[in-house]
């Protein structure tokens, strides 16, 4: 089950049953199913509160994940920083949605066992969220 929580921040504009079943199609995709998944929405304020509390960052980050995962069976708890989101599409010069959708599946990719911080590892991350975010779209532009 994928719940999707806010803490000071509005709910973002996702398409919860589209959103749902992109996140299973790409879990499938690595032999994977998901379990309970939880997206908790909120300010660059909680994301660094929670980098410090848990991890001993003192940064602002787009997202942080939680990995419960059992076996094939994807559990987490995934933060994400709409703030970072925002100013991130900016530098990038990505829409929101896009740059959204980009974290949202970031933190699925983690879960399913993708690193980013192995030498060479980012590239493969940056991949595999391509061929996500392709899905997505595919499924937005004939669906």
């Amino acid at each position: 089950m994928i719940t999707y929580q806010t803490e000071g921040v509005k709910m973002p504009p996702i398409k919860r049953r589209e959103n749902n079943a992109w996140v299973k199609a790409v879990a499938a995709t690595y032999g994977k199913r998901v379990g309970e998944v939880a997206y908790i929405f909120c300010s660059d304020e909680k994301i660094l509160e929670v980098n410090n509390e848990y991890l001993g960052h003192d940064y602002y980050t787009d997202i942080i994940t939680f990995d419960y995962c059992e076996g094939d069976l994807l559990h987490g708890d995934l933060f994400i920083s709409l703030d970072t989101v925002r100013t991130n599409a900016e530098k990038f010069g990505q829409s929101y949605e896009r740059e959204l959708h980009r974290v949202i599946i970031h933190g699925i990719l983690h879960l399913c066992g993708i690193d980013d911080k192995a030498p060479g590892a980012r590239e493969q991350m940056e991949a595999a969220e391509d061929r996500a975010l392709a899905m997505i779209m595919d499924s937005q532009v004939n669906g």
